[in-house]
């Protein structure tokens, strides 16, 4: 099973009037990174970043001036997606950004049914909270050490880690035989389907490692045991 975990910077709030100036994102496989990652910086097209988003990401409108347009990046965005489940944290906020963007290129919006929102994840396992990333990464001793300020790219390589806890630990990727996958509507952060490792019995049984020799030495050696022994005798 494909997933992307990714996460988007933009100038503002309003995915309206706002744009998305940093996209990063990272590929699971079977619920393991695989070292593939995907982070672009994009030109917002004459929008000013936000003094308020400046300050949570320190992407100035000077770094963005040579960058491309969204327009010229979405289908290496796409290609590298494909038709794999996307996953974010708070995902309808970066879903509602990609979804204004493609609306201004003519794009049609994301599938609401192949985004996973790992923020309705954790409040469902940990009603308690907090579930931002930061406080995810502290409670799962995932190292965040490294992130001063938010970006795409290291927000989706420590949210992967965390999404990997959230939906069992590193044991639940082994696939075993997974039944079903379970995915949660953004919209609602209602969970569907079930997940459940079934280990059948062998089809035949293993062959003994015993020669003969070895079996015809093992019954004389408990015949001269006699009935004594306790694993001769009866319940």
């Amino acid at each position: 099973m494909r997933e992307i975990i990714f996460d988007t910077e933009t100038t503002g709030l309003d995915n309206k009037a706002d744009r998305i100036i940093e996209i990063g994102a990272v590929e699971l496989d079977n619920r393991f990174t695989t070292g593939r990652s995907f982070h672009v910086f994009i030109n917002p097209d004459g929008r000013e970043v936000h003094p308020e988003a400046l300050a949570v990401h320190g992407i100035s409108n000077e770094m963005l001036a040579d960058k491309p347009r969204f327009a010229e990046i979405v289908d290496e965005w796409f290609a590298f997606v494909g038709d794999a489940r996307l996953i974010a944290h708070n995902a309808g906020f970066d879903a509602g950004f990609f979804n204004a963007e493609f609306d201004r290129i003519g794009f049609p919006p994301l599938d609401p049914d192949r985004i996973v929102d790992s923020l309705a994840l954790a409040r469902r396992r940990h009603p308690m909270g907090p579930n931002s990333l930061d406080a995810l990464c502290r409670r799962y001793g995932i190292d965040n050490s490294r992130r001063e300020k938010h970006g795409a790219l290291l927000d989706s390589e420590l949210l992967a880690e965390v999404y990997i806890e959230l939906v069992g630990g590193k044991q639940a990727a082994l696939g075993l035989s997974v039944a079903a996958d379970t995915a949660t509507d953004i919209r609602t952060g209602v969970e569907s389907g079930d997940s459940a490792a079934v280990i059948g019995p062998r089809p035949e049984p293993l062959p003994s490692r015993l020669t003969a020799a070895e079996t015809a030495a093992h019954q004389e050696m408990m015949t001269l045991l006699g009935d004594a022994p306790l694993w001769r005798r009866p319940d």
